[in-house]
């Protein structure tokens, strides 16, 4: 299906010539202005996948400033088109984040490259919205909660909290240790400990929360956790919760 795109350039000779370029290769003109006000007006009605925005239009709204109006209200890319390549012109037009300039007078292989750059690219900015979006909402604590994920590798690892051991501090992050895995995230102890079951899992160490079902002996002031022979030091400030939760014969 051929990309919508709106064209919007005050000389109306420009302004046909990129029409039948666009025409050319494949694109559908679905509107043109000459006007920043127009362009507003039709960016709304028709809704394009992308604008060819000049910089420099006739009237009281530039270029630059009908686009962040747009911006406002659609969810487009914008490729600017200009004659004037000067530092001041550029940095203005960069507050609008546009997805790409053509100087002009252009050749149509610079205008249908710059197009799919801008299309592609703006593509893999939804997406990367959406998975962070996804993530943060994942990394809210839920109370309710039935399952643990730990994000690796790029994809996000349902873990079951039964085969945790431990979990260890390190610096900036925590691993969290299962028989056969280490994963290393980005989190704070005081998080990671909120989204673990209590009733399974003890903090004996400001640098260590442990399955309290994977001890398999204590050692003075150590517990060892099963499979592991890992001792694991029992903080002062700890040991009286850790006591209250288990029984010696």
């Amino acid at each position: 299906m051929a990309i919508n795109i709106l064209v919007v350039e005050d000389e109306s000779i420009v302004r046909k010539d990129i029409e039948r370029s666009l025409t050319k290769m494949g694109y559908n003109v679905v509107a043109q202005a000459d006007t920043g006000e127009k362009a507003i007006q039709l960016a709304l009605e028709f809704k394009p996948q992308i604008a060819l925005m000049d910089i420099m239009l006739k009237g009281e709204m530039t270029g630059i400033e009908a686009t962040a109006k747009i911006k406002e209200e659609l969810d487009i890319p914008v490729i600017f088109l200009t004659a004037y390549a000067d530092e001041a012109t550029l940095n203005k037009a960069k507050i609008t984040e546009p997805h790409g300039y053509i100087l002009k007078p252009f050749k149509e292989i610079d205008l249908h490259t710059t197009i799919e750059m801008a299309l592609h690219k703006h593509k893999k900015e939804r997406e990367l919205r959406v998975e962070n979006d996804l993530l943060k909402s994942l990394t809210l604590f839920k109370s309710g909660a039935e399952y643990l994920f730990v994000k690796h590798n790029s994809k996000l690892v349902k873990l079951n909290t039964s085969d945790i051991y431990y979990v260890e501090a390190l610096k900036d992050y925590v691993q969290v240790i299962t028989k056969d895995h280490k994963f290393t995230i980005h989190a704070t102890m005081k998080d990671v400990e909120k989204k673990l079951p209590p009733k399974t899992f003890q903090r004996v160490h400001r640098s260590f929360i442990v399955n309290l079902d994977k001890i398999e002996s204590i050692v003075g002031g150590n517990v060892v956790m099963q499979d592991f022979g890992k001792e694991v030091s029992v903080g002062g400030n700890y040991r009286d919760e850790l006591a209250e939760r288990i029984n010696v014969l």
